[in-house]
C-alpha cells in the first residue's frame, strides 16, 4: 500500500515532527483562530488518562495556555514513526517524555489545500 516514495515519507515525517507534541508548538497555532485552522472540525483527543476531549474543549484549553505563556516545558519526543494511511493522510507515533512520565502518542494528520490539519490525537501513559 505505498502511496509515496520513501524520500517523500521522510519529508512528511519531518514536517509532522515539527508539530509534535501537538498543541505545544507554535506551528499548530497559538490563538483560537489559528488552532481552528489546524484542527479538523471533527477532531477529538483521547488523553493519557483515557478521557475523551472534544475539539471545543481542547482548543479552549490550549488557547488559554498559550495566552498564559508558552506551553511545552520539559517535553521531549523520541522514536518518531510516520506511515501513510491513505493519500494525504498520515499517522505519526512517538514517545513523549515529560519529567519522569513517558507516554506513547499517536496523531492522525491530513494535508488539506497544502496545509496540515490534525484529525485525532491519543496518548497512553507507559511509565511514571
Amino acid at each position: 500500500m505505498a502511496f509515496t516514495t520513501q524520500a517523500r515519507l521522510c519529508a512528511v515525517e519531518s514536517e509532522l515532527v515539527d508539530r509534535e507534541p501537538v498543541f505545544h508548538r507554535p506551528l499548530c497555532g497559538t490563538t483560537r483562530a489559528e488552532l481552528e485552522a489546524t484542527t479538523d472540525p471533527d477532531f477529538f483527543e483521547v488523553g493519557a488518562s483515557g478521557r475523551l476531549y472534544d475539539r471545543a474543549f481542547v482548543l479552549d484549553t490550549v488557547a488559554r495556555r498559550w495566552a498564559d505563556g508558552e506551553p511545552g516545558d520539559d517535553l521531549r519526543g523520541r522514536d518518531f514513526h510516520c506511515r501513510e494511511l491513505a493519500p494525504d493522510l498520515y499517522q505519526l507515533s512517538y514517545t513523549l517524555s515529560q519529567g519522569d512520565r513517558d507516554t506513547r502518542r499517536t496523531s492522525l494528520w491530513r494535508r488539506v489545500d497544502g496545509r496540515w490539519r490534525i484529525l485525532h490525537h491519543q496518548g497512553k501513559v507507559i511509565s511514571s
